[in-house]
């Protein structure tokens, strides 16, 4: 009964989430496809002949606003959970932070790419400092790949979420990239404590093919 009670509550929640209702309006898998059309109206990192990673992309929202923009480009999406075919969108499915996924992006694109991205987040357990700590975890390792396959002029982008674990991620961000801004999307629930990481300009090249 209280699960149903919650389920029920969730759906009533997201009827009156006015990104929701865009979302099924306009055809996006996801509300948060239009945090990062917000944030790309922003920042300007999405580019038409650019090469873009999405982590955790399933069910494929950020991949759609990502395919929309990127047309001479190439984007590869990478999710443990299977997701549906999205027009100029190859998709591994697989774990991102296992080394012979690693191998795939490299053999993938070829060469150092533009974008790295990631909204990922774990499952929630009800425990909400747990919550945000492992997905902090998820961010650390999606900014470690990123430092080593983007460009000098790279662009990395990923969700976490305010707790005990922003410190970490803040230092190694300015130890690893140039640039570094949080920003939370006016899209993003009021209620969250969610946050995004912004970092532009690899510090440190890296010769990728020694992954």
């Amino acid at each position: 009964m209280k699960k149903n009670k919650i389920s029920k509550n969730w759906l009533n929640k997201q009827k009156k989430d006015i990104y929701f209702k865009k979302s099924k309006a306009q055809g996006y898998r996801s509300r948060s496809a239009f945090k990062l059309i917000e944030m790309n109206n922003k920042l300007k990192f999405l580019k038409r002949s650019i090469l873009l990673l999405d982590l955790g992309s399933s069910p494929g929202g950020w991949s759609q606003v990502a395919s929309k923009i990127i047309s001479k480009g190439k984007i590869l999406a990478v999710d443990i959970k299977p997701m549906e075919k999205i027009k100029n969108v190859d998709f591994i499915k697989a774990d991102f932070s296992d080394d012979q996924t690693h191998k795939k992006i490299i053999s993938h694109f070829k060469l150092k790419i533009d974008v790295v991205m990631s909204d990922m987040s774990v499952n929630t357990s009800g425990n909400k400092n747990l919550d945000s700590y492992k997905t902090g975890e998820l961010c650390l390792k999606s900014m470690d790949l990123a430092s080593k396959i983007l460009n000098q002029n790279g662009v990395f982008l990923s969700k976490f979420f305010m707790g005990s674990i922003f410190k970490e991620i803040k230092e190694k961000a300015n130890k690893c990239f140039k640039n570094v801004i949080n920003y939370k999307p006016l899209s993003s629930k009021k209620e969250s404590s969610e946050i995004y990481i912004y970092c532009k300009g690899v510090l440190k090249p890296f010769n990728f093919h020694n992954l």
